[in-house]
């Protein structure tokens, strides 16, 4: 797994615990954190994906 995506990935685990947490306290800044989670997400994503397609590539020989 790339080390961006666990990094990504990390984040946004810490970012649902944050929103929970606020949430819980009745705070509403946890708008932000999930939002945030939701991009750390994608970003995740985005760099598995691209691993994957550079280790097809590399396979491939192209």
């Amino acid at each position: 797994m790339p080390r961006l995506a666990l990094y990504a990935l990390a984040v946004c685990v810490l970012t649902v615990v944050a929103a929970v947490v606020s949430f819980a306290q009745g705070h509403w800044i946890g708008i932000v954190w999930v939002l945030m989670a939701g991009l750390s997400s994608n970003m995740a994503w985005f760099y598995l994906r691209r691993a994957k397609v550079q280790r097809q590539r590399r396979t491939a020989g192209v």
